[in-house]
């Protein structure tokens, strides 16, 4: 049906005293003797648009002052009455869309955001979720335009793989056969199967990115990555959006620098795009957030190495839940602390022990230490997972021996190694952490439309 958004009606100074047709949902009522009020929201703005209703032109209003009723409202813009530098539409026409019965969940005003997951259909349409929802979409488009804007190709790489990227094991099966007893051995049941071998969710695409860097120079894919990761963190989900540049003939300074503009001009944009869902997240959720924000734009991001950064943390006199040693893998109160107690803004931690880190990393020349590095911010912890990658093919597969990986699963993968290797380097950004950070938001739950967790996929 033909009508303007509530967006327009609020930024197009020319349609002060036209008729429109707006549409949207009610968010709140109010009716007195001679006059009503609604507000609605269309979801193409924060704002709610004000209905003022003269009851001595529209009288029968019993299904229109509900609560989540959508409605079609034909009406004259004019200048609010009680904001200046607002506008309100006095109402000629009201259609009803859809009714809303009194059980309708969102009544109240305000709800926790633990309330709020478990109706996930409704969620989207208060005030957090209609916000959080159009920065993630500003964030989602600025990372294209960071990578169209330095000719990086964007590659679609396969959501269903037969290797695990990062050899842990923790990847959602899939198969077409489910349970069954008529096979003898799993590799009898991988044999019979959709692929005749066994498969898996990828979880993440960077090994078919490296092949396509091989060719391209500079490619990055941005698409949904799962982990059968049973955690129930703030920071975790079994299904997320990855973002993850290769770049061909780069080091590791070189992609540190990459991702450092990366996060700053997603920060820019979202700062600039978004300005009333920032001062929404500001009031409600991180207060000081927007400053916060401004200062990373304009400050450098920390360098610091592992070995640095566990010293400070063994001296800082703080009592970690997890205790500091060289060669442990840094839990989130550790990353936090060094965010944001001992640097106070983003800072990359580089060379980490080869023993926690995955087999694809270069290996520093001290044989200790590879040549990786993780960006951890202040109130989320790390965003940026980020490394050089091996280049020397028998060093690689030296890595790949030592961990007992089935080297058949990654013959296009040792390829590259074998015809004209280069130095190259990636990293992996999670979306819905970045959203996070930008937002203040607390819990990942509440940053995603569907969270997939353990024992949870309403």
């Amino acid at each position: 049906m033909k009508h303007i958004d509530i967006y327009d009606i609020f930024n197009k100074d020319d349609l002060i005293g036209q008729q429109v047709t707006v549409c949207g949902w009610v968010r709140t009522s109010r009716d007195s003797k001679n006059m009503a009020f609604l507000e609605l929201n269309d979801g193409t703005t924060l704002k709610h648009l004000q209905i003022v209703i003269d009851k001595t032109v529209l009288s029968d209003l019993s299904e229109c002052m509900k609560l989540g009723t959508s409605l079609k409202v034909v009406g004259t813009v004019v200048k609010s009455v009680v904001a200046a530098d607002s506008v309100e539409v006095n109402a000629q026409e009201i259609t009803v869309l859809g009714v809303c019965p009194p059980e309708y969940p969102l009544q109240k005003k305000r709800h926790t955001l633990e309330y709020l997951r478990t109706i996930p259909a409704l969620r989207v349409r208060t005030n957090t979720f209609n916000a959080v929802f159009r920065v993630r979409s500003v964030v989602s488009a600025a990372i294209h335009e960071f990578f169209q804007s330095r000719r990086y190709t964007y590659v679609h790489t396969p959501l269903i793989t037969g290797s695990d990227c990062e050899g842990a094991g923790e990847m959602f099966r899939v198969t077409t056969i489910g349970y069954s007893n008529e096979y003898k051995s799993a590799e009898e049941y991988d044999a019979a199967d959709f692929f005749g071998r066994r498969a898996a969710l990828s979880v993440s695409g960077q090994l078919e990115g490296e092949v396509a860097a091989m060719a391209l120079g500079k490619i990055y894919t941005f698409g949904p990555s799962f982990r059968a990761e049973k955690s129930n963190t703030p920071r975790h989900v079994a299904e997320f959006w990855h973002v993850e540049p290769e770049v061909a003939f780069a080091e590791l300074p070189d992609i540190i620098e990459i991702a450092e503009a990366l996060i700053k001009h997603i920060i820019r944009t979202v700062l600039t795009r978004c300005p009333d869902e920032m001062k929404f997240f500001d009031a409600h959720f991180e207060k000081g957030l927007i400053e916060k924000l401004e200062q990373v734009v304009a400050q450098d991001f920390v360098i610091m190495t592992y070995t640095e950064a566990i010293e400070k943390l063994q001296n800082c006199g703080e009592k970690f839940q997890y205790p500091v040693s060289w060669g442990c893998d840094l839990m989130t109160e550790h990353e936090r602390y060094i965010a944001e107690v001992i640097c106070k803004r983003p800072v990359f931690l580089t060379d980490y022990p080869k023993e926690i880190k995955s087999f694809y990393m270069k290996q520093n020349a001290d044989g200790k230490t590879v040549a990786a590095t993780d960006l951890l911010v202040p109130g989320v912890g790390e965003i940026i997972g980020c490394s050089e990658r091996e280049a020397d093919l028998d060093k690689l597969l030296e890595a790949m021996n030592l961990r007992g990986m089935a080297l058949e699963d990654y013959n296009d993968y040792l390829s590259l190694r074998r015809f004209g290797s280069v130095p190259h380097s990636g990293f992996g950004l999670g979306l819905e952490r970045m959203i996070m950070y930008v937002t203040g938001v607390q819990n990942i739950r509440d940053v995603i439309l569907y969270p997939r967790t353990v024992g949870s996929i309403s």
